[in-house]
Order: structure tokens, then C-alpha cells, then sequence
């Protein structure tokens, strides 16, 4: 299998690194995350109208370009790179992801144009006090009242959740797990901002006070939808730590070629070299199972959900490693706020953890291939 992108996608990656190139230089990053907002809505807009990112993975009858996950995956791997203040990530991907695989045709023609233009912006909420990821975290409460469905409870660490036009929220009712769709401006909800390591990527405290909403049709329980939209943002999450990872050695690299030490380019030395061989090997990698991962959920490949998992477990690795060792090469000045190498590892840490550590996919991988009990360092 070729796990290299086509000409066509790779003019997409091209384009997509000059456009970040001239609009989002780390100025301009560094002045979005100290915002309210965190993102710039007019950017986001001619991201959607001049390239038509948002709407790359949504089918031409609702205003996208009927792409799939790997040309989702390249623009995600950009934006990695360039660590663009942006929610893509929860507006292209999850909440996207979501309208297209649930059953409802309703929701998909009132929501899938706006997200796919910019106009809008989607997310969805699904953990709770217990930063769970499967369906045991679910607590928030789905009622029916008089033909119409009402959420009581809270979630937490909702990506973009303060700002986002609506937000498709996981919670449970008396026949199982549901998702449903909430306006951002719905009476009853609170949006709570948190304080995050990472202040590229916003995350909030969404409260739920009798917030009607709008249940989404699904193929019988709604946690396997659930499922199947955390597989594959997963997948383009290791996309991004690629990018990410990438961008780091590349830092990395220049520095060691220009700062001296003892009259010689500190990259002539040995240590320098294994370091930055090591670092190279892990993003190369990570970028083949990143890529396989893409193939896969372009292929609807069965094998799907273990390969997710191994995809998002290595690519976490490889990027928290690849950031690490960049703020290393750069010695002092790489500890300084002024230096960009801190908000690559701050991205890295937090990305690492996002839809599951690389620990929690390990065990699910370990689960879906069929294996009954493994320790988190893979011994049987």
C-alpha cells in the first residue's frame, strides 16, 4: 500500500502552507490566544469560502467539495505545523464527522452548508468529571417532556464549547446513549471557559440546566455513532501531531546548523546527531501510520478502530518526543516564553491526552485485536 499523498493532495498541502504562511505567522498566533474568541472569525470564513477547507470531507449536495479523511488529514498536518488558533479540529472534524454519520437528513441539510462555508461552528461535548472517553462517562441526563427533549448535567473540556454556534452533546436517556443538537445561544446553558495548558486550542465547561435540544436520528445506540466519530478524529488528531512533530525537528534542525559551540556548529556534535536521527526516525514513523490510519478511514477498512488506536498512541509519542528534545537542542533560550518551542510542547502534551492517552489505546487496541488482558507496557 502507498501511504504517500497524490499530486492532487499534495498541491492541497502546498496550498493550504502558503496560505497559513501569509495569515497566521506565530504573531499572529501569539495575539489570538490571548483573545476572548481564541480564533479569528473572518479568517475562519475565508478558510471556508476561498480554500474550502471546512467543507472538504462534506458531499457536494451539501456545499462541500465531496473530498474524504485523507485530504482532511493533509490540512490538519498543516495546521499542526503552523499551530494555527483555529477550530477545525472540533468543527470539521467532530461535528462534521457526526452529521455525516448519524441518520438524520434533517440535520445534515440544516447544519452540514453553514459548517462547510465557515458560517458556522460546530463541537461535540462528550466528557465529563470523569475525562472518560467511552460510554461510562456519560452522565448528563436526556429527558422527554411533553415531545421535546430537555439536558441536564454538565460537561467538561468541550473543544471551542464557548464559542461554538451549536453543540451536538452525548447524553443518556432510559434507552441508552443519544446524541443531540443544542444552539449555542439555547436557555439554560452556561459556557464556562477553562484555564488550559495549551492556550492555542480552547476548551470550556458547558452547564445544562433543562437546555432543550434536538435528538439526532442514529443506527440503533447512539454510542456507536459516538464511537465511530472518536475513531476517526483520532486518526486526523495523528495527522496533526505530525505536523506538529514535524515542525519541531525542523526547528530543531535549523538551530543546530547556526548556533556555535566551542568554534563548530553544535550539530556537528555527536550527541546533537543521535538526537535529532532518533527524533527523525519517530516523525517518520509516525507520519506512515498517520497516513495508514487516513487510508483507512478513506477505505472504510474494517480494521479501523485498532489501527485508530495504534495511529493515535505512536503519533502521541512521537510528537511529545519530538517537542521535548526541540526545546532541549535549543538549550536556555528554549525554556524562554519569547521562543515558540513551549506552545509546540504544550500542543504535543495536550494533544497526548485528547480522545484518550496513548495508555487508553494501547488497551483498546489490545481489545479490538482481540487480545483479553495486556499491561499498559504491552506485556501479556
Amino acid at each position: 500500500m502507498d501511504f504517500a499523498f497524490s499530486d492532487e493532495q499534495e498541491e492541497l498541502r502546498r496550498t493550504v502552507r502558503a496560505f497559513l504562511a501569509d495569515t497566521s505567522p506565530e504573531t499572529e498566533t501569539r495575539r489570538l490566544m490571548e483573545t476572548p474568541e481564541g480564533f479569528d472569525r473572518a479568517l475562519w470564513r475565508r478558510m471556508g469560502t476561498e480554500l474550502g477547507l471546512q467543507g472538504l470531507a462534506v458531499p457536494e449536495e451539501y456545499g462541500g467539495a465531496g473530498c474524504g479523511p485523507v485530504e482532511v488529514g493533509a490540512v490538519m498536518e498543516e495546521l499542526g505545523r503552523a499551530l494555527v488558533c483555529t477550530p477545525f479540529l472540533s468543527s470539521a472534524v467532530l461535528a462534521t464527522t457526526t452529521l455525516l454519520r448519524c441518520d438524520d437528513e434533517d440535520a445534515r441539510k440544516r447544519l452540514l452548508p453553514g459548517l462547510a462555508s465557515g458560517e458556522l461552528v460546530g463541537t461535540l461535548a462528550l466528557t465529563e468529571d470523569s475525562a472518560r472517553w467511552d460510554a461510562t462517562g456519560v452522565q448528563l441526563n436526556a429527558r422527554e417532556s411533553d415531545g421535546h427533549w430537555l439536558l441536564t448535567g454538565h460537561k467538561m473540556f468541550v473543544l471551542d464549547g464557548a464559542t461554538a454556534d451549536f453543540v451536538l452533546t452525548v447524553a443518556r436517556t432510559d434507552d441508552g446513549i443519544g446524541v443531540f443538537s443544542v444552539d449555542g445561544d439555547a436557555a439554560g446553558l452556561t459556557r464556562i471557559p477553562l484555564p488550559t495548558m495549551d492556550p492555542t486550542r480552547r476548551q470550556s465547561r458547558l452547564d445544562y440546566d433543562d437546555v432543550p435540544a434536538t435528538r439526532l436520528r442514529t443506527h440503533g445506540d447512539g454510542w456507536e455513532l459516538v464511537s465511530q466519530v472518536l475513531d476517526r478524529a483520532a486518526v486526523a488528531l495523528a495527522a496533526e501531531q505530525v505536523g506538529v512533530a514535524s515542525r519541531a525537528l525542523d526547528m530543531a534542525v535549523e538551530y543546530a546548523k547556526v548556533r556555535h559551540q566551542f568554534g563548530r556548529p553544535i550539530g556537528s556534535f555527536q550527541a546533537v546527531k543521535h538526537l535529532l536521527a532518533d527524533v527523525l526516525l519517530e516523525v517518520e514513523s509516525a507520519r506512515a501510520a498517520a497516513h495508514y490510519a487516513l487510508l483507512a478511514a478513506a477505505n472504510e477498512d474494517p480494521d479501523l478502530p485498532a489501527v485508530a488506536s495504534l495511529a493515535k498512541a505512536f503519533c502521541s509519542d512521537a510528537c511529545l518526543q519530538a517537542t521535548a528534545e526541540n526545546i532541549q537542542v535549543h538549550g536556555g533560550i528554549g525554556f524562554t516564553w519569547e521562543h515558540p518551542a513551549h506552545l509546540y510542547l504544550k500542543r504535543a502534551k495536550t494533544s497526548q491526552l485528547l480522545f484518550g492517552d496513548p495508555a487508553y489505546h494501547r488497551e483498546l487496541l489490545a481489545r479490538r485485536i482481540g487480545l483479553d488482558a495486556v499491561t499498559v507496557d504491552g506485556a501479556a
